[in-house]
């Protein structure tokens, strides 16, 4: 739990908002919307292994920890996007039917 405490949530805000990025980077291309989740998944973790190796005063003396957190962030990534389509009613089958 050490981690946790060293890992500012500045750096899991800067996670979360690239896995967003990346996330609608996808659903500009022909993927299927399926595999958002997953492709944020993992660059969450690629992301979380990267700041492990490159930013020093976030590291954790746990490589597992951080991939966990990495993934945990890339996933919000999604959830966030789909509280926001919630909350203000945005769906695209509302959008055709008018």
């Amino acid at each position: 739990m050490e981690f946790f405490e060293n890992f500012t949530s500045s750096g899991i805000s800067a996670i979360v908002i690239m896995c967003y990025l990346i996330g609608i980077a996808v659903k500009a291309t022909k993927l299927n919307d399926k595999w958002i989740p997953i492709i944020c998944g993992i660059s969450g973790a690629l992301l979380g292994v990267l700041t492990y190796f490159f930013i020093p005063e976030l590291k954790s003396t746990n490589l597992f920890d951080t991939i966990a957190l990495g993934i945990i962030s890339g996933l919000s990534a999604t959830g966030i996007n789909q509280i926001t389509k919630q909350l203000c009613g945005c769906s695209k089958k509302e959008n055709i039917e008018k």
